[in-house]
């Protein structure tokens, strides 16, 4: 049986699309499996997205970076870099914010997936991330960025990154730089909602998943629907849009939806024959997990996304192609595309949360 925890655990994602929040629900279902008291600090369709899967759980609202994206790739870097003095403004804030909460709530372990302001010399604090090597166009830019990364990330108690130890493993370079941390750094395994269950049969050719920050969400979005009459077999659109609820046919073989949860987006993955989606860090681990054929869209300018989904299609994991070009042509050539799976091990997220929750949350 499992014992009760009297400590509170405190979960924050990032606010750059759905992914960190996303990542962090198979966190939070193992934090409510050891019994422990959760509050989950969010804002915007991280907080609709969370609020849908854990309706009872305590939610109080954390303002997020608010960082806007360009619609031309060759801008990304310096609207980015435009941004900087905004986002460590952010970080000021929530560092004070969070002194407040901890006090006022009675926070004993806090979980920040990405929110470098969250860290506390009161209480044991953890970052989530997969990106130790923040890729960038030029190297000395890399080697900059990674030494500012981690001078907010040794002020956490330890760094969680949500990939494979050793050789084989998803994001590379990313994951396993050639300098750690200083603080203890574990590896989780990926981070996915989904499990692989071979499909008896496929509903739908082809299943688009919009998803990331805007504008370049609504611009994939356009994109999608521009090219659906080029294509055959029945189509599932998910726009990424969880404060709506809508549900509508588009033509007799598309269906589009504004949201999906959890249940159902897996279900929709597993009816699916082949999936087009951005390459953002969590879609390619539940694509991963689930043993899926993927056309991986990276978002313009987006290096990490860039690298990742060029990465994978070298190993064969998923299939990838540019926003600019001709993507209905993209997806007919990646039918026969010959996709591997990678047959990873079971990931060890559990473990490492059990094993934390031992170290700093007393049973009663």
């Amino acid at each position: 049986m499992t014992s009760k925890l009297s400590k509170k655990v405190l979960v924050a994602p990032l606010d750059w699309g759905l992914g960190h929040a996303s990542r962090c629900i198979p966190l939070i279902s193992t934090l409510q499996k050891e019994g422990c008291n959760i509050v989950i600090a969010a804002s915007g369709a991280q907080q609709y997205l969370l609020q849908r899967e854990f309706p009872n759980l305590e939610f109080i609202t954390l303002k997020g970076y608010s960082v806007s994206y360009t619609r031309h790739k060759r801008f990304f870097s310096a609207k980015i870099l435009w941004q900087i003095p905004k986002i460590l403004l952010r970080i000021r804030q929530e560092h004070k914010w969070i002194a407040k909460i901890v006090e006022e709530k009675k926070i004993d372990l806090i979980i920040s997936d990405n929110r470098y302001g969250l860290y506390s010399t009161k209480v044991p604090c953890v970052f989530i991330t997969h990106q130790l090597t923040i890729k960038a166009p030029a190297a000395w830019m890399e080697k900059l960025m990674q030494r500012v990364n981690y001078r907010f990330i040794n002020r956490f108690t330890q760094c969680w990154v949500p990939d494979f130890a050793g050789e084989k493993n998803i994001a590379g370079i990313l994951s396993h730089p050639q300098q750690m941390p200083v603080i203890k750094t574990c590896y989780l395994g990926p981070l996915s909602r989904f499990s692989y269950k071979p499909a008896e049969v496929y509903l739908y050719k082809y299943l688009f998943v919009i998803s990331g920050p805007e504008p370049q969400r609504t611009m994939l979005q356009n994109l999608v629907l521009e090219i659906l009459p080029k294509l055959d077999g029945n189509i599932m659109l998910v726009l990424g849009l969880p404060e709506k609820n809508d549900t509508y046919t588009a033509s007799e073989n598309v269906i589009i939806k504004s949201h999906l949860d959890t249940a159902a987006l897996e279900q929709a993955f597993l009816q699916s024959e082949f999936i087009v989606s951005r390459s953002g860090y969590t879609t390619v681990m539940e694509l991963l997990a689930l043993r899926k054929k993927a056309i991986l869209v990276p978002t313009p300018g987006q290096t990490e996304q860039e690298y990742l989904a060029h990465r994978l299609m070298e190993q064969h994991w998923c299939y990838t192609c540019s926003q600019h070009d001709d993507l209905a042509e993209h997806i007919q050539q990646a039918t026969t595309f010959g996709f591997e799976s990678p047959g990873f091990e079971q990931p060890l997220y559990e473990k490492v949360v059990k094993e934390s929750l031992g170290k700093y949350c007393k049973s009663q």
